[in-house]
């Protein structure tokens, strides 16, 4: 899920339970993933270690073959006594070819766990529309406008109806439930009527603009470009459905909601909503993830938490990675050594305290690299260590990335500090899709 929600601005996308969230904590307006890929990303969040460490840069590796011992965030609160479950997707699998199963899942990080398979997965699948039939649902440009389905017999409802039950029967005792909905990943399929809250004619493509601005590698996510290589119409069909899938996730959100303040847990619950990744939805000709756009690499964040601020937005550089840490001091706990984020408790008692830490995002191109560093005001970007390319954008002109100033004399000493912290934080090279046989730990 990107930030194209109520609560971050957007006047199109109905999001009020996302929206009712964000009144109760602090909206974070500059959170970033590590990697916009959900494997990499996931693993790096609930290790609370970088990819570099993790040694996660696919869909297949899973962290414990190079860290066998490491502590997962939910397997620290299991650790103190806590009931710890995951219902839906928190670790990779294959969407929507692993539906109802555990996929590339953690057990140790559980007691419980629930692998839901809906009606949207079992019963509606063959009739998908898929505009990019060589591709798998997992990555295509389709979707489905459900005319019989309700949402509870959706993987998703499915997913709000077993959390709601863990927390009615878990209620009297300290719980850590990761709550996983699967949408609005492809194929972008939910009841008809959440497709008839966005007309057709109201739906609306960003302009294309030139190629020559950036480097090729920043373009190689979306290959045929753009827009996998379907047409406008059904590119803007499919930005329809992301948005009516968007607003579907957003009821489930709201029954979790509704049952944590009708069980009487909202007064001493910490709530996080996070996504995995960003999502293109035709910038640059780009759709998905996989680049080192903000689009991409940008995530909706919101934290409410017992005694902090209520209704607040952080304008502060953070980073998924710093979740981990935070979560264990709310609760308490001293944060363990080694985890390479930082807590963002500070910011949820003052969101606009004082705060020098950039965000860093990665991908991988073949055999090379694209590391890419976030302050508030600039995005830098270098491809295979400056080989293949470089990019520096302004956001404080240029919120859309659209003025690639790498090569401008007048940000000459910018592009050096920038370039500085990418070496600070990538000093080891990552060829191939894999790690170092020694990571440096950040």
């Amino acid at each position: 899920m990107n930030n194209d929600l109520g609560c971050y601005g957007h006047r199109l996308v109905k999001s009020p339970n996302i929206d009712k969230l964000a009144r109760r904590g602090v909206r974070f307006e500059r959170a970033y993933c590590q990697f916009p890929l959900c494997s990499p990303s996931r693993s790096s969040l609930m290790t609370g270690l970088r990819p570099d460490t993790t040694r996660v840069f696919d869909l297949k590796y899973h962290f414990r073959t190079g860290l066998p011992d490491v502590v997962t965030l939910s397997q620290f609160f299991r650790n103190q006594g806590y009931y710890a479950a995951r219902v839906g997707k928190i670790y990779h699998y294959g969407n929507p070819p692993q539906i109802g199963t555990s996929g590339l899942d953690d057990p140790a990080s559980w007691e419980e766990v629930f692998n839901p398979a809906g009606r949207d997965k079992t019963k509606v699948e063959t009739n998908i529309i898929n505009y990019t039939p060589k591709r798998g649902l997992g990555s295509a440009m389709c979707l489905l406008a459900d005319r019989d389905g309700t949402d509870l017999e959706n993987t998703d409802g499915m997913v709000a109806t077993r959390a709601i039950d863990m927390l009615e029967k878990h209620k009297e005792k300290p719980f850590f439930i990761a709550v996983g909905f699967y949408k609005p990943h492809t194929p972008y399929v939910a009841p008809q009527k959440y497709f008839d809250l966005y007309p057709l004619k109201k739906i609306e493509l960003p302009p294309l603009g030139s190629t020559n601005e950036f480097p090729r590698p920043a373009l190689a996510s979306t290959t045929p470009w753009p827009y996998f290589g379907v047409t406008a119409e059904k590119a803007r069909e499919c930005k329809q459905a992301y948005y009516a899938v968007i607003s579907f996730v957003d009821a489930q959100i709201g029954r979790v909601l509704d049952a944590l303040d009708r069980l009487k847990l909202a007064d001493n619950t910490i709530v996080v909503f996070w996504s995995d990744h960003g999502y293109h939805l035709g910038e640059h000709g780009l759709w998905m993830k996989m680049s080192c756009f903000e689009g991409s690499a940008r995530v909706p964040l919101i934290i409410s938490a017992p005694g902090k601020k209520r209704g607040a937005v952080c304008p502060r550089t953070v980073e998924l990675l710093d979740l981990y840490p935070t979560l264990v001091e709310l609760a308490g706990f001293q944060v363990p050594k080694g985890l390479q984020g930082a807590s963002l408790v500070p910011l949820l008692n003052n969101p606009k305290a004082e705060w020098n830490r950039p965000a860093f995002t990665q991908v991988q191109r073949a055999n090379f690299p694209g590391h890419s560093v976030r302050s508030e005001r600039w995005r830098y970007t270098e491809w295979d260590d400056g080989a293949k390319g470089v990019e520096l954008y302004d956001h404080k002109k240029d919120p859309h990335e659209l003025e690639n100033l790498a090569h401008d004399p007048r940000c000459t000493n910018i592009v050096r500090e920038m370039k500085a912290l990418a070496k600070q934080n990538w000093p080891v090279r990552v060829e191939g899709g894999k790690a170092p046989a020694k990571a440096t730990k950040q």
